[in-house]
């Protein structure tokens, strides 16, 4: 790395910068094609080699797709470049888990409880069917069994579909993003009993119930019972670590 010349780091940016130029001049969307690569390097005055570059870094930032055999394509523009920071942040230190951690649940409930109102008022009766069943098979599965995949997908699903009615893609992508981050550095807590599944289930139930009865103070109580036993749990796996220190 330290061998990397600075002017060629700048050209490499301007290219980047130039492809999203030509992406938001051009009003392409997400899955539209790009231009072939000599195309680019024409339109860009640049050479072969740093647009290769600038590309790859696109990629990584999900801003563009490359179909091998296909060409390259305005990407998803999702927020795994979000996720992958964050989840790397967390996992860099011992200190770093639990305030990530909690950082997370903070943003979470922050983002739910904020469109607790529209959420309650836009879920239509089959979303709150969906729901239910998601409860149940979260209830049926558990945590612990085959490694706790069932329950892990039930609990991602159920928040997914949480804010879907919301016709808010940011949203749900933050959301997600959010809950992906937190499933890959929750282990680090250790210490999910019996009694903390039986709690999220029922807490995850009671927020069907007031979804259901359009009850909104219900909606956002159910939603503090939820993430409290989270922040508990971070609190004493921040203990521990204390301790042992």
């Amino acid at each position: 790395m330290s061998g990397a010349k600075p002017g060629r780091q700048l050209l490499r940016q301007e290219v980047v910068e130039g492809i999203k130029r030509y992406i938001l001049d051009e009003r392409l969307r997400p899955g539209d094609p790009l231009p072939t690569e000599p195309a680019l390097c024409e339109a860009l005055g640049a050479s072969r080699s740093s647009v290769r570059e600038a590309v790859k870094i696109l990629n990584a930032l999900d801003i563009v797709e490359v179909r091998h055999g296909h060409g390259t394509y305005v990407g998803r523009l999702s927020l795994s470049a979000l996720v992958e920071s964050l989840t790397f942040r967390g996992l860099l230190s011992p200190g770093d888990d639990f305030q990530v951690l909690a950082d997370l649940v903070d943003v979470r409930e922050l983002v739910e409880r904020g469109m607790a109102d529209r959420i309650v008022t836009q879920l239509g009766p089959d979303q709150l069917d969906s729901l239910e069943s998601l409860v149940a098979a979260m209830r049926e599965q558990g945590a612990g069994e085959g490694e706790g995949r069932g329950f892990v997908e039930a609990d991602r699903a159920f928040h997914a579909l949480l804010v879907q009615p919301l016709g808010n893609e940011l949203v749900e992508q933050l959301s997600m993003a959010f809950w992906d981050v937190f499933a890959i550095v929750a282990p680090h807590l250790d210490g999910f009993t019996h009694a903390d599944e039986a709690e999220t289930v029922a807490a995850h139930q009671s927020i069907v119930d007031a979804a259901r009865a359009g009850d909104v103070p219900a909606f956002m109580k159910s939603l503090g019972e939820h993430y409290a036993p989270v922040r508990r749990r971070i609190s004493e796996a921040r203990a521990r670590d204390a301790a042992q220190a």
